[in-house]
């Protein structure tokens, strides 16, 4: 059974601190138990859910073995998969986030998805984005069709989510508005400045769109247990 200390796993600063804690917290065991089954100490299994380890193979094994796992799926070896493929939590509910939670959520910057009219039909594209003064603005190609909406005003919708695959819970937040292209030099030199977005595959990814939401919602999974919920349940 878990200790009051460890009950709820702090904030973790590595992939592999989250599955571990995730792991521990769903089978219910407290570090010193997962310790004791891994033959390693309480503040070892610590420093591995906080910081940024680089453990060895041979302890890797042993920890996997004592949370019931494998592996790969505490390194991330599974990570290319599809997500989404855990099963639905007990008792799961659905609930919906206010317009000023979902900004917090999207944390001023990340990697999230445009559905735009394209020459082909409704298309979505990944985008690397940031939120600057109330607006999304991210990077893509002049001849691309993000562009080409931009260059119009077209509307588009924008979209953002995380996934808890360990506890099936997650949230979704949906933004539509129209999109612009940014050419003058004043304004684009204010976004370069707020640190604005770098595309990662480059490639000549040079044409600066914002996108001016209209509308700002979201939506949120909740499952009673597990981490992130309020205390009495959903």
């Amino acid at each position: 059974m878990n200790t009051a200390d460890d009950r709820h796993a702090p904030h973790v600063t590595s992939d592999l601190g989250r599955r571990v804690a995730a792991r521990r917290t769903q089978l219910g065991l407290s570090r010193q138990e997962v310790a004791e089954r891994a033959g390693s100490a309480p503040g070892f299994i610590a420093y591995v859910e906080e910081q940024v380890p680089t453990p060895g193979i041979e302890f890797l094994v042993r920890l996997a073995n004592a949370l019931e796992t494998t592996v790969q799926d505490l390194t991330g070896y599974t990570a290319d998969l599809a997500p989404g493929g855990a099963r639905p939590g007990y008792r799961a509910r659905m609930e919906e986030i206010d317009e000023a939670e979902c900004w917090e959520l999207l944390d001023g910057h990340g990697v999230g998805r445009v559905a735009a009219e394209g020459r082909d039909g409704l298309a979505v594209f990944p985008v690397n984005y940031q939120v600057v003064d109330g607006e999304i603005v991210f990077m893509t190609a002049a001849d691309s069709s993000l562009a080409r909406a931009s260059a119009s005003g077209a509307e588009v919708a924008f979209e953002e989510d995380r996934l808890d695959e360990a506890f099936s819970q997650g949230w979704s937040v949906l933004l539509v508005g129209p999109v612009r292209t940014v050419s003058d030099e004043t304004s684009v030199q204010r976004i370069k400045d707020a640190d604005g977005p770098e595309p990662w595959p480059g490639d000549g990814r040079d044409t600066l769109v914002t996108l001016s939401p209209r509308r700002v919602t979201g939506r949120r999974i909740r499952v009673p247990g597990a981490p992130g919920t309020p205390t009495g349940g959903v």
